[in-house]
């Protein structure tokens, strides 16, 4: 810039100012402010400066250097204020900067030079650089943002004020901006938000225009109203706010305003309407976020933007909306659950929005709309009395506005006995109760001022007594029993001649509280009959009455008239509740006090009896003299401080072996801990708690209940197994266990912090800790009979658990660290089960998971416990020298672990079923070791798991988990475990409890060499051939129960996996020899029949094996082939055999040849010494050579190979060239069909590998892959199109017909593949489709295909559409085309037999194509038979 102004003073020079040449620039600038230049001299300089840069600029760079004002621009406005005073209309005029004109005349410049608009080119200019704003510090932040930085923010204004320039210079249309922006991307909130603040587009034109803003502007707008600013850009928070205001006040303006267009009208009150359900979705459970979106609807909205009047009907209709919106509640509903939506326990959102909406209202006019709303709409109840709540609380005046609707209700009701008004009312008047009296009159209240008099509604006529009676009867089964009591204890006025009507109600309501096992007797003198405390009434009020009748005695020095009513009128509530309740022994004071002064008040007015007088002045005196000494425990004391101090007290009375005390001290301690709140909603139910293994932390209150719960019991198993060893103790642990099992919800607090020190902190563990933490699982386990079940969250296992069981499960062992303390607790446990319970009993105290888990782990880590188990303790010792091996410091505690291995008690227990360890579970625990973390080394590992696997298991009888001595078995239940977990999904992995590691290696490659190793020697076996019929029932198996909606994933998985197993066993293991003619054979068949079931249904790539399995299988081919008398003609025999009868081997072998040739020739030199290879493996070499020769020249004599080699070998030739061959079409040609048989069959395989290829391309779309296959699809059909042998290849449904290139895809390729012939065949010439037409069982083969996809359609088994297609106009596409080929198919194109075949099955289909058969061909003009398809 300075530049500029420089060569502009060189320009002004010229042009003949009398400079001194000495001047520097700065003396110049000062001289020409002295000089005070007019405003024709600045703007010469600025022309001149323009016509400069215009020689030499760059719009963006230019378009950015806008954003700081330059020297030009200082100066400018310098000058414009030193004008000020001379020229006042052009200082208001304010005049674009000089950039903006740069960047304008630059615009023009340039548009002229490219040829293109000036507006589209600025319009370019500028968005190029608002996504340069908007996406550079997106990708910099480390963290999502709903707005921009302030960085982008400042950015983006100054982009927008030079946009405004650009306006206003019109080389900017701003509609084509916004059409351009909205073509790339969903508009960003804040930018439309500045578009329209800065004034280049209004929202309502943003709105109108932009046919998506449904699918953008919603969420954006909930998005933001998510979002909280970081707390240090408070200028952010506030621009977040104004940002939601503007938006909603130009919604609600063009939505509600009377001239608003009716489409932007309803487009605007729709997503209000959205964001409205949103909102009231979401109050609940996002406070915050449902606040911020509530603040935007304010009266300030009424401004500039919006009227009065259109606020008004916004805040109406939003009212409406809340009171219609999810109308599930029925009225019953909302009489028993009224008591629920009191003011005080709705949520805040919901009352703060009502107070928004209501406030431009008054009292008469929301109670008039309510009204409304009611007669004509059905309503959500809870919405509807939650809005009444809040409108008597907030406005004062809404009582005796609420109090004249009810009335005007009633007169209506009972004018027309309507039950909707009368139920309103009550419903009305019932909420308003609920609000307390001193926000409405009370229940009984109203009540009585509008039944309980001669005047009440219902005392005109029978008819109306009736109506009444008979609607509180209907209200009986629902009414909760405080109503129920108001009506009997205040009854609606009846005449004397219809008391009998009364009479029956009064017993329905009697009855109904005898079943709610209330009674209204014993129903209070002050009670609330409201119902918004019900919950809390005391079953016997009499105490509370006595207290409020002493209070209002102490405030009035009277006598209550509800207490002399009820000494008249509920005498026997009076004798016998209250007055007991007012007379109980106390200590009298010195002074008497007011309740003293209320007795005697009573006595003076006859209302206490003599004698009951008496004796309560006695029974006081006896009470003074027995209390004269006693001291009143404190209860106002922490509990958690009186819980820490009865635990503590608790060790002593263990340790003193005193039953009754310690029975006792557990029984203050369980009323302790009744105290404490539930810590959630863990409880299910009472024989089930489920335990949530992603929960955090328990509550702090909860975590330090517990904490002192456990330390506790350790303490007290220390201190009682320092005197006694378990057997000798006390039955504490029971007992303590016990106060446990009652407290359900402290019970799952405690299994939650079991589960966090056991899964999460078990290093944390002091050997104490531990000793007392595995007694505390085996008196878990002693007590299942009286706990619940366990049910773990998210399920690791199928059914609820006992509690010990479930605790186990976070215990793992899957490193060394987790293997050592996992090996301490279960043997303590065990331990200490053995030594506590008899011999008889010793089941009851061993929990089967800790000792499972020692049998996978004592083996595991001491080898010398991998022999038998004859050295054992002798049985005098007994379990009790066990035990204080554990609890001496001085022993060391793995000769502690191998001594509990061989004691006796221990071995004894594994003949019971359940606890055996079996060979699938020890499985399960070796798979899920981390290899990095394990304690073993990787030959350790080995010689563990041999030993394992043939010593201990492949032995074990099949009863105690073994295999039975079964080599077979133990493969095959080794292949389950190996595919289980290689089988399951990635989410499974990473739950809770599955000891699962992440990314760091399991044992399954050291098991998959176990399976190596004994399928190896089962193979060398005599009976080593059954091994693969026993491997392949159980893949068939395991592939045939994926029968769920996710089958097809779940097949893909068990294969991949399996193929994973497949190619670390033997290859030789996959084909049998056997004798056959006095010569050994190669029998392929059952690997035959395992490709055409199984394989054939995932490969990935579609239609070929993998490589490394097309490798595997063939190696094993020449191993078997070795075998033979003649192993050369034995593989070509078998490969022959294959070519035909496996077509996916085949192909894929043609497929990955070039991979496969030099490691297959390289083996076959290996097994022969030399030998050269076999004739079949030399001819797939020669296929390949003559396929690239067709295409590259000179072509040479095809070779004598089965037909699909020799068509697959040209497939893949072709596939290899990037484009279609020039010469494709003449490569066809040379095979000459006609003249050679083999030739046409050749193309026909060919015709079927492209069709597949076609139809993956149609499934998948890639760039220039579908017409790539379509072309040389349709060259294909060019040169078949005079023969029916094309035709077979879709004969899919008929397996003894059936083509070998269909045997290569799966069956829902099979299924698309009419689809995909249909779409092809629509692509080709008319000419071809006429000389189709001349071709037999053409149009007979292409009403199969139509019918065939709309049977597809019909099951839901759409396929992929072109982009804006649907899948209807497909299906009418593809059936027009079928229309045309009959309207223009020969008479003989459909013998008599195959038009009846068609017109059934078209009856009920398509029956228009049904009517099209019989009319366009008629019965005399069909040809013989010609069925030969």
């Amino acid at each position: 810039m300075f530049m500029v102004l420089a060569t502009a003073e060189m320009s002004l020079r010229s042009s003949g100012g009398s400079v001194s040449q000495k001047r520097t620039v700065s003396g110049l600038l000062a001289g020409r402010v002295i000089k005070k230049p007019t405003l024709e001299d600045g703007q010469q300089l600025q022309e001149a400066a323009i016509q400069l840069l215009d020689q030499h600029q760059n719009l963006s760079s230019l378009l950015q250097e806008l954003e700081n004002p330059g020297p030009c621009d200082k100066l400018c406005a310098e000058n414009g204020e030193q004008n000020q005073n001379q020229n006042q209309a052009a200082s208001d005029a304010n005049p674009p900067r000089l950039s903006a004109l740069l960047l304008g005349s630059g615009l023009r410049r340039q548009a002229a030079r490219l040829g293109v608009s000036v507006g589209a080119l600025s319009v370019q200019t500028v968005l190029e650089r608002l996504m340069e704003i908007t996406e550079r510090e997106e990708e910099e932040e480390e963290r999502w943002r709903e707005m921009f930085t302030s960085s982008q923010r400042v950015q983006l204004c100054v982009l927008l004020q030079s946009t405004k320039e650009l306006l206003s210079q019109t080389v900017l249309c701003p509609k084509r901006l916004w059409m351009e922006y909205c073509r790339h991307q969903h508009p960003k909130l804040e930018v439309v938000y500045y578009l329209h603040k800065y004034y280049i587009l209004t929202l309502d034109y943003m709105l109108h225009s932009d046919e998506n803003v449904r699918s953008w502007l919603p969420p954006q707008l909930k998005a933001l109203c998510g979002w909280t600013p970081p707390p240090e850009e408070e200028e952010t928070r506030r621009l977040q706010q104004k940002l939601l205001s503007a938006v909603v006040g130009v919604l609600v303006a063009a939505g509600f305003e009377e001239a608003a267009e009716r489409k932007l009208s309803l487009l605007c009150s729709s997503v209000l309407d959205d964001m409205l359900f949103w909102l009231l979705d979401i109050e609940e459970k996002r406070g915050e976020v449902a606040e911020r979106w509530i603040q935007t609807l304010d009266a300030s909205l009424c401004g500039d933007s919006v009227s009065p009047a259109a606020l008004q009907r916004f805040f109406t209709h939003c009212l409406t909306q809340i009171f219609t919106c999810n109308t599930r509640l029925t009225v019953s509903d909302a009489v028993a659950l009224q008591k629920e939506w009191t003011l005080a326990k709705t949520s805040h959102c919901l009352t703060s929005l009502y107070c928004k909406l209501a406030v431009i209202f008054s009292a008469e006019q929301l109670l008039h709309h309510l009204q409304q709303v009611l007669e004509t709409h059905e309503v959500n109840w809870k919405h509807v009395l939650c809005f009444v709540s809040a409108l008597l609380v907030y406005y004062q005046a809404a009582r005796p506005c609420l109090i004249e609707l009810l009335s005007r209700l009633l007169s209506s009701a009972f004018e027309g006995y309507d039950l909707e008004n009368m139920i309103t009312a009550f419903l009305l008047a019932r909420q308003g109760a609920l609000e307390g009296a001193g926000v409405f009159p009370p229940y009984s209240d109203w009540f009585k001022t509008s039944f309980g008099g001669s005047a009440g509604f219902q005392a005109s006529s029978k008819k109306s007594l009736v109506f009444l009676l008979k609607f509180l009867s209907d209200l009986v089964p629902f009414e909760p029993p405080q109503y129920l009591k108001v009506h009997i204890l205040h009854p609606p006025y009846v005449p004397a001649k219809h008391r009998n009507l009364l009479m029956e109600y009064v017993t329905l309501a009697k009855t109904r509280l005898a079943d709610l096992k209330e009674s209204v007797e014993d129903m209070g003198l002050y009670e609330d009959v409201s119902g918004s405390r019900a919950s809390s009434q005391p079953q016997c009020p009499a105490a509370q009455d006595v207290e409020k009748a002493v209070s209002l005695f102490g405030s009035t020095g009277r006598i209550s008239a509800t207490v002399m009513e009820a000494s008249i009128f509920r005498r026997p509530y009076f004798l016998t509740r209250f007055l007991p309740a007012l007379l109980k022994p106390r200590v009298l004071p010195l002074k008497p006090d007011a309740r003293m002064n209320f007795i005697e008040a009573l006595k003076k007015a006859d209302k206490v009896p003599a004698a009951q007088y008496s004796s309560y002045v006695d029974s006081c005196q006896r009470h003074r003299q027995q209390n004269k000494t006693a001291e009143r425990p404190d209860l106002k004391e922490d509990p958690l401080d009186v819980l820490r101090i009865q635990l503590q007290e608790l060790p002593g009375l263990v340790d003193a072996g005193n039953d009754g005390e310690m029975s006792a001290q557990l029984s203050r301690i369980s009323h302790t801990l009744s105290v404490f709140p539930a810590s959630g909603d863990e409880l299910t139910t009472q024989t089930i708690v489920t335990l949530n293994t992603e929960t955090p932390q328990l509550p702090e209150l909860h975590l330090k209940v517990v904490n002192l719960i456990l330390q506790n019991f350790c303490q007290c198993l220390l201190t009682a197994s320092r005197a006694n060893p378990p057997n000798k103790q006390t039955s504490w642990g029971c007992r303590f266990v016990c106060v446990l099992l009652d407290n359900r919800p402290l019970l799952s607090a405690v299994m939650q912090r079991l589960w966090d020190l056991f899964h999460h902190q078990a290093a944390s563990l002091s050997p104490a800790h531990t000793l007392g933490l595995a007694a505390f699982l085996v008196h878990l386990h002693a007590s299942m009979a009286l706990g619940p079940l366990v049910q773990l969250v998210p399920a690791t296992q199928a059914q609820a658990a006992p509690l010990a069981e479930a605790i186990s499960s976070a215990v793992p062992c899957n490193s060394h660290a987790n293997m050592l303390f996992s090996l301490r607790l279960c043997a303590a446990a065990v331990s200490y089960g053995l030594c506590r319970g008899e011999p008889q009993q010793q089941q009851d105290y061993v929990p089967p998971s800790l000792y499972k888990k020692l049998l996978y782990l004592i083996p595991r880590l001491f080898p010398e416990a991998r022999g038998t188990a004859a050295c054992v303790w002798p049985d005098e010792d007994g379990p009790d020298v066990l035990w204080s091996s554990f609890t001496q410091d001085r022993n060391i505690w793995t000769q502690t672990v191998l001594h509990l291995w061989r004691h006796a008690g221990f071995q004894q227990l594994q003949q019971t079923p359940r606890y055996q360890l079996c060979f699938s579970e020890w499985l399960h625990n070796e798979l899920r070791v981390q290899r990095n973390e394990d304690v073993l080394s990787d030959c350790q590992r080995q010689e563990y798991q041999q030993w394992a696997c043939l010593q201990l298991y492949l032995s074990r009888p099949e009863e105690q988990g073994g295999c039975g001595g079964d080599v077979k078995e133990l493969c095959s239940r080794l292949l389950v475990a190996i595919m289980d977990i290689m089988d399951q999904p990635p989410s499974e992995l990473e739950k809770p409890g599955s000891a699962e590691p992440s990314g760091t290696g399991t044992c399954l490659p050291d098991l998959l060499s176990r399976l190596q190793e004994l399928v190896q020697e089962a193979e060398l076996s005599p009976g080593g051939a059954v091994l693969w019929d026993v491997l392949f029932e159980l893949l068939s198996q395991r592939c045939s129960s994926s029968v769920s909606i996710t089958s097809q994933l779940s097949l893909q998985r068990t294969l991949h996996a399996w193929n994973r197993v497949l190619l670390v066993l033997p290859a030789a293991l996959f084909f049998k020899t056997k004798p056959e003619g006095g010569r050994t054979t190669v029998d392929c068949s059952q690997l035959v029949e395992h490709i055409n079931q199984h394989q054939r249904k995932a490969c990935s790539p579609a239609g070929v094996l993998p490589p490394l399995v097309t490798a595997h299988f063939l190696k094993g081919l020449l191993c078997a082939a070795v075998r033979c008398d003649r192993p050369a003609g034995e593989l070509n025999g078998a490969w022959c055999q294959m070519s035909r009868t496996c077509p996916l081997l085949a192909v894929s072998a043609v497929r990955w040849w070039q991979q496969l040739a030099p490691v297959l020739f390289s083996l076959w030199t290996r097994l022969r010494d030399g030998e050269p290879p076999p004739e079949q493996l030399q001819l797939l070499a020669d296929c390949r050579r003559w396929a690239c020769s067709l295409i590259r020249g000179p072509a040479t004599r095809m070779p004598p190979a089965a037909v699909l080699l020799c068509a697959a070998s040209l497939h893949e030739a072709c596939r290899s060239c990037e484009e279609p061959p020039q010469n494709f079409r003449e490569v066809l040609r040379s095979l000459q069909p006609e003249r050679h048989a083999q030739h046409q069959q050749v193309l026909v395989s060919l015709l079927g590998l492209w069709l597949k290829d076609y139809l993956d391309a149609l499934l998948f779309p890639q760039e220039n892959r579908c017409q790539r296959s379509r072309t040389f699809c349709s060259e294909l059909l060019a040169v078949l199109v005079d023969s029916a042998d094309w035709l077979l290849i879709f004969r899919s449904n008929e397996p003894t017909r059936c083509h070998p290139v269909s045997l290569t895809s799966s069956e829902d390729c099979t299924r698309l593949m009419p689809w995909a012939v249909c779409s092809l065949l629509q692509q080709q010439s008319a000419d071809f489709l006429q000389g189709a037409l001349q071709t037999p069982g053409f149009l007979h083969s292409a009403l199969l295909w139509y019918l065939d996809v709309l049977q597809l359609f019909l099951e839901g088994d759409t396929p992929p559409s072109e982009p804006k297609v649907e899948p209807a106009q497909i299906l009418n596409r593809t059936k027009q085309f079928v229309l045309g080929l009959v309207s223009q198919a020969p008479p003989a194109a459909l013998s008599s037999g195959q038009l009846r075949q068609l017109e059934c099955q078209c009856a009920e289909l398509d029956p228009e194509l049904a009517a099209a058969l019989s009319v366009l061909l008629e019965p005399h003009s069909l040809s013989p038979e010609v069925d030969f398809l």
